[in-house]
């Protein structure tokens, strides 16, 4: 067993081929056809059976595009003061009317507590949100003929 065998390299210095024989052999991807996927497009069709196999044809990722943003019902209440001076939400009743749609909006999460009153209207909410609004004595109106098109909660408590 060789223990310390030198690199080749260091023993190629100075050959003229570096052990490719011609020099015309080895200069870059011309001897292997091209780079990647290289020569793959026409040629007769002989090329396409090894080609299907890949991802060379076609489409290919993401393709799901996002029905809309969400807002948690906790940063709601801590911009609330931004909220009404942007005229996005409306003081009412001890608490606040939102309208989640003119906001552009579509969907109300409950992450996070609520102490104020929230009056919300929008196309969806989780469950988690409507109890939140719900326990803080507020809560959430769901515009009939959502686009959302999944099971949401309705909620409309006194």
């Amino acid at each position: 067993m060789t223990v310390n065998k030198r690199k080749k390299n260091s023993r190629l210095r100075g050959s003229h081929t570096h052990g490719w024989g011609a020099m015309k052999k080895h200069r870059g991807a011309g001897n292997r056809g091209g780079r990647g996927a290289a020569g793959s497009g026409k040629r007769a069709d002989s090329k396409k059976p090894s080609i299907w196999k890949g991802t060379y044809f076609g489409k290919h990722g993401f393709t799901g595009k996002p029905k809309g943003k969400a807002v948690n019902a906790s940063y709601l209440e801590e911009h609330i003061d931004l909220l009404v001076s942007k005229k996005s939400a409306k003081p009412q009743a001890g608490g606040y009317s939102i309208d989640l749609k003119a906001m552009g909006f579509s969907k109300l999460l409950g992450r996070g507590k609520l102490t104020k009153k929230l009056l919300i209207e929008c196309d969806s909410a989780s469950a988690r949100a409507v109890e939140a609004v719900k326990a803080a004595g507020g809560q959430v109106k769901l515009r009939k003929g959502a686009s959302d098109g999944s099971k949401e909660h309705t909620s409309e408590s006194s």
